[in-house]
């Protein structure tokens, strides 16, 4: 071996669930894809899915452009619940309650076309996403509360921010890096 090369440790199971110390209150519940003859089925969401029991009030998509970076994002009362229905989304969680037992601990999860995921992200815990594909992606959210157009549930901080200890990979490399890893995967 080379020397100051570094081993992999385990990411996955034997059944391919990928391994991580969750943050307190965060839920991922992978899905799988149905194909039919003509085309894909694919649930995005379900009660049962949902371990908070909090109401649908709302639905909305967004669209990410190639490479773009939605960071940082947090809500005082509000969960959202995050599922990509079109590319391949970068979703870092970073838990900033000072009363949890998992404060300061960071999340990263790959999900999108490749593994489909709902992910329930609870208030406190602040969020950003990553657009790793050369089209545009689209995240749906499923909050538990409508959005309030004369006072938003919604604080941000810019995506390099030294508060969260997280640096966002930038620039036109991003999609070049997924084509390479997928063309020489290791």
């Amino acid at each position: 071996m080379l020397e100051g090369a570094t081993k992999d440790g385990q990411l996955v199971d034997e059944t391919w669930r990928i391994l991580r110390e969750p943050i307190d209150g965060v839920s991922a519940h992978e899905v799988r894809h149905v194909p039919r003859d003509h085309g894909v089925i694919t649930e995005m969401y379900r009660p049962e899915w949902d371990p908070t029991g909090l109401p649908v009030v709302q639905v909305y998509q967004s669209r990410l452009f190639a490479g773009a970076i939605g960071a940082w994002s947090c809500h005082a009362t509000q969960t959202d619940r995050l599922f990509v229905n079109q590319g391949l989304l970068k979703i870092v969680l970073y838990d900033g309650r000072e009363d949890s037992p998992t404060w300061k601990r960071i999340n990263v999860f790959h999900v999108g076309d490749p593994r489909p995921t709902l992910l329930i992200v609870p208030p406190g815990v602040w969020h950003g996403v990553q657009n790793l594909g050369d089209t545009d992606a689209l995240l749906v959210n499923v909050p538990s509360a409508a959005y309030r157009y004369e006072d938003p549930d919604h604080y941000r901080l810019p995506y390099d921010t030294d508060k969260i200890p997280y640096r966002w990979t930038t620039g036109v490399g991003v999609a070049r890096l997924r084509k390479d890893a997928i063309a020489n995967p290791r």
